[in-house]
C-alpha cells in the first residue's frame, strides 16, 4: 500500500511543474512595442507572447533577459523569461532600434 501511494505521489509532482507561467502580451505595431513597459513579478517564471501585426520581420532582443527572437510578419512568438530578480530589463527591436524600444519591469 505504501508504494502506491509514493508511485501515485511521483506521478503529482510532474504535474505540478506544469502549472500555467502568468502570461504578458506584447504587440508589435507601426515599429513600436505595445505596452512599452510589462511589470512581472519577482522569482517567477513568466510567458511572453509576442505578436507581430506588422508587414515587416521584427526582433524581440534583450542582453539583460539573454533573450533574441525573431517574429515573422503577422505571426506570434512565445519568450519564456525568469524567474528573475526585481530591477529593470530592456528590450528593443533589433531592426527598428529607434522606435521599438521597451522595458521588463520586475517587481
Amino acid at each position: 500500500m505504501k508504494l502506491r501511494a509514493l508511485f501515485a505521489g511521483l506521478l503529482f509532482v510532474p504535474l505540478c511543474s506544469f502549472a500555467a507561467d502568468k502570461e504578458y502580451t506584447l504587440i508589435i505595431k507601426d515599429h513600436h512595442f505595445v505596452p512599452s513597459e510589462i511589470r512581472v513579478p519577482a522569482g517567477q517564471k513568466v510567458k511572453l507572447i509576442v505578436e507581430n501585426q506588422d508587414a515587416t520581420p521584427e526582433e524581440f532582443e534583450s542582453h539583460e533577459l539573454n533573450r533574441e527572437k525573431i517574429i515573422a510578419p503577422k505571426s506570434k512568438a512565445t519568450i519564456f523569461i525568469g524567474p528573475l530578480k526585481a530591477g529593470k530589463y530592456p528590450f528593443f527591436g533589433e531592426f527598428n532600434q529607434a522606435t521599438a524600444r521597451g522595458v521588463v519591469i520586475v517587481e
